[in-house]
């Protein structure tokens, strides 16, 4: 269960309460023994035999121990769980602030690094909390009251330990600046090592079949080395800073214990005074020689948390996540709009000005069928991209069913367009799961006739747990006219009026490939299609085809306009008919297989 603000307030009032508690209990315990200790000497020197004052006090004892140690595991329960829920709740929120980010961010991060930002981040951020609330509150605590009791005693003693503070900040904060900057440059080091891991294992099989394991490891190993590096001259900068911070600090701690050695021998304060003062003393000393290690975790914890606040603070493409496709309902169409409609649109990904689009205009009918062609890096799948707005055009517009997709919005824009990717995307999890992924509510009988229409229901029934069975990362246990198949029943299950194939069918064999097809036609069935082409077999049987070349709209006809026009699909026509190496290389060159 996630924590709201109130929540953890309350939680860590509860920890404060617990600390004070525990700190009144813990401080009981000296008082109790100077006056036994008075008791003790005053007994010996006048030889009585009254043993009941003494097990009295023994009882108090045991009493305020017992009370510290219920009240100091309360506090850490709360602690423990408080920094969990807190864990929970800022892991949530990255993750939902991830989910709000445009595609362009996610472009130009590793996923790996994604995560191990994360867990890195959260980590020490949650740790810090966890420690302080469960151990350094208590003792900060204790050592106010102590530095309050040897005031009462001894006013010099409270000066003293006063001064620990100035001393202790002063050189913290001269350490500081250059421990970030080492924290900083490691940090680095470790999240780019963290993202090649991520992407090496994701990779596996590519890493192993071109025999470059030992290249992934002599990367992450020189990452890493770089770290111990990094690290060294960090530690020796904090341990160098340490000796004089923990030196200052024993000078210090010197002049309270010669204070309370000298007035005790000038019988200023009994021996169950110092008792008393070398246990209060004790109390104070053991947090603020922990300082240096509550310090070096807070800074941690600061790195950590700029790091998180830096994800936090990028500008979302929405400022709440959508309750799923068609939560909110797209406007009726314009009448006479076409469904799909691109208007001088430009459009390139970096800052460098290459444009990826220049001025592409066309219109798209609702019904028909359109077919993208032109060269790899032409724009086809940009073109895609664009509609679902996971970018926006640096000018013109981009309408669907004639209203401008930038101004409406984008839950219901993205629940208008179904898609078939040529990667199938699946997720781990079941077959079920995985049909049903836009749309959890569907019934069985939803997910049978549309894992039949795309041809997926015969292979499904034939698995020994059918549509329960678990498919893997990615649909790993699956073959790719499998996957494909899977991700059609998926988009078949949207119900969108607009449907996207982008290279649907590009990388499968001709069996699976006539699978796939037909699934295809039954989706496309009374939808309107756009299609990013690259089996010849597909574009003949579309509407029309929209052919682009350096960018630009090249021609729009139907596929025997287009075949006797001179243009690109007329190119390519005549190059399927060619046997010779130099056009078979030429034809790989637009992404079109025969």
């Amino acid at each position: 269960m996630l924590a709201t603000a109130a929540d953890l307030t309350s939680r860590y009032a509860g920890i404060a309460v617990c600390a004070l508690l525990s700190a009144v209990t813990g401080l009981l315990t000296p008082f109790i023994l100077a006056d036994a200790t008075d008791r003790v000497i005053g007994a010996a020197e006048t030889g009585a035999a009254d043993i009941a004052p003494f097990i009295w006090l023994a009882l108090a004892l045991l009493a305020a121990e017992m009370a510290t140690t219920l009240i100091s595991n309360v506090g850490g329960y709360l602690g423990d769980t408080t920094s969990q829920r807190l864990r929970a709740t800022l892991s949530a929120r990255y993750f939902e602030k991830l989910l709000t980010l445009p595609q362009r961010y996610f472009d130009s991060e590793l996923t790996g690094t994604v995560i191990g930002r994360l867990n890195r981040s959260i980590t020490e951020v949650t740790q810090f909390l966890q420690m302080f609330a469960n151990n350094f509150l208590p003792m900060l605590l204790t050592l106010v009251a102590a530095v309050g009791i040897a005031g009462w005693y001894a006013w010099p003693l409270a000066i003293l330990l006063i001064l620990i503070y100035p001393v202790f900040t002063l050189l913290t904060a001269v350490t500081s600046g250059r421990w970030q900057a080492y924290e900083k440059r490691k940090n680095a080091d470790i999240d780019a090592a963290s993202g090649r891991f991520a992407e090496a294992i994701s990779q596996i099989k590519v890493v192993k079949s071109f025999v470059q394991e030992r290249r992934e490891l002599t990367h992450l190993t020189e990452r890493f080395s770089a770290t111990v590096e990094v690290t060294a001259a960090q530690s020796r900068w904090w341990h160098s800073m340490d000796v004089a911070r923990r030196g200052g600090l024993n000078l210090l701690f010197f002049g309270v214990y010669a204070v309370i050695f000298v007035w005790t021998a000038q019988q200023r304060f009994s021996v169950g005074t110092m008792v008393l003062l070398l246990q209060v003393v004790a109390m104070a000393k053991l947090p603020v020689t922990n300082m240096s290690f509550l310090v070096d975790t807070a800074q941690r914890a600061i790195a950590g948390s700029r790091d998180y606040f830096t994800v936090m603070d990028e500008p979302g493409e929405v400022t709440a996540l959508p309750a799923g496709r068609g939560a909110a309902d797209w406007p009726a169409a314009v009448p006479g709009a076409a469904a799909v409609s691109f208007t001088d649109v430009e459009f390139s990904y970096g800052d460098d000005g290459t444009r990826v689009l220049d001025r592409v205009t066309f219109d798209v009918r609702p019904g028909e069928r359109v077919a993208f062609v032109g060269e790899s890096g032409g724009g086809k799948t940009t073109i895609v991209s664009l509609l679902l707005r996971l970018y926006r055009p640096q000018s013109g517009s981009v309408a669907l069913f004639g209203h401008d997709v930038a101004a409406g919005d984008l839950a219901s824009l993205r629940s208008q367009v179904g898609v078939v990717f040529q990667d199938a995307s699946l997720f781990s999890g079941t077959i079920r799961e995985n049909i049903t992924y836009g749309a959890p509510a569907a019934s069985d009988a939803d997910v049978v006739a549309a894992a039949t229409k795309a041809h997926a229901h015969a292979f499904v029934v034939g698995l020994a747990q059918g549509y329960d069975t678990q498919i893997g990362e990615r649909g790993v246990k699956l073959s790719g006219g499998q996957k494909q198949r899977i991700a059609i029943a998926r988009a078949i299950l949207s119900h969108a009026p607009v449907l996207v194939l982008d290279e649907a069918t590009s990388s499968l064999d001709t069996r699976s490939e006539r699978l796939v097809q037909a699934g295809l036609d039954e989706l496309m069935s009374d939808r309107t299609s756009l299609i990013v082409a690259h089996r010849l077999s597909t574009i003949a049987s579309v509407d029309r085809i929209v052919t682009l070349r350096d960018g630009r709209v090249d021609e729009i006809g139907t596929p025997d306009e287009l075949a006797v026009s001179g243009g690109i699909y007329a190119q390519l026509l005549a190059l399927q008919g060619s046997g010779s190496k130099a056009d078979r290389k030429r034809l790989r060159e637009f992404d079109i297989a025969r």
